[in-house]
């Protein structure tokens, strides 16, 4: 039975949200597929992760074993938060772009999961290998010769932190573009292409769901 690691983290409620929706049509065909697995589901937004502090930090870097009673406290959180990610067999993360880069609540649970010598920074960090989807969102354009380009702060940094920098996961991005062309003045002649995007990021989404599903079920 597989396991798929579902966070989503736009402000935005479900009908909203760009992101959700498409990391919804994934999840919908990747349960179509494999009806009896398992989904973890965090709601970044809903239910968010508290930033990291002083004494969960410095646990990270001190084996369990010798934590004092504060530092096992503190980094009991972090450690669930690993197991999660450790338990999952899939990974499927929405990073809508806020003000050129990810939410804030993204970080936070990326600053708690990061734990040096273990998902991270180990010659193989725990989740190594592991197929990640993150549906990368953002309201305007900001691909290759757009004038906005040196703008994107999102894709290089999940690139490192998720891939071979970091968790060593195997990271594929499904990135829908123009979101606000059809409620912001000025982008009317880009609704389109908005739509475009969107319908090309449904079946993306759809189709690696499916796929994925179908390959760990096997």
């Amino acid at each position: 039975m597989a396991t798929l690691l579902h966070i989503d983290t736009s402000v935005h409620p479900d009908g909203a949200s760009v992101s959700r929706s498409v990391t919804a049509s994934f999840r919908e065909a990747w349960e179509a597929q494999h009806p009896d697995g398992k989904v973890i589901y965090r709601d970044l937004n809903a239910d968010p992760i508290p930033h990291l502090q002083g004494v969960a930090a410095v646990a990270g870097f001190i084996p369990p074993q010798n934590h004092t009673p504060e530092q096992a406290a503190a980094f009991a959180l972090r450690d669930q938060l690993a197991t999660e990610l450790e338990q999952a067999d899939a990974v499927l993360i929405g990073a809508p772009m806020y003000n050129y880069t990810i939410p804030s609540t993204l970080k936070a649970w990326l600053d708690h999961v990061i734990v040096m010598g273990r998902t991270s920074g180990a010659e193989t960090p725990s989740a190594a290998g592991k197929p990640a989807t993150v549906v990368a969102s953002r309201g305007g354009g900001y691909g290759p010769g757009t004038p906005r380009e040196s703008f994107e702060f999102v894709l290089p940094y999940l690139e490192k932190v998720l891939g071979a920098e970091g968790f060593g996961l195997d990271v594929e991005f499904i990135v829908p573009e123009l979101t606000l062309a059809e409620t912001t003045p000025g982008m009317e002649h880009l609704v389109e292409m908005a739509k475009a995007s969107r319908t090309q990021a449904h079946e993306a989404a759809q189709s690696r769901g499916k796929a994925l599903a179908a390959h760990l079920a096997a």
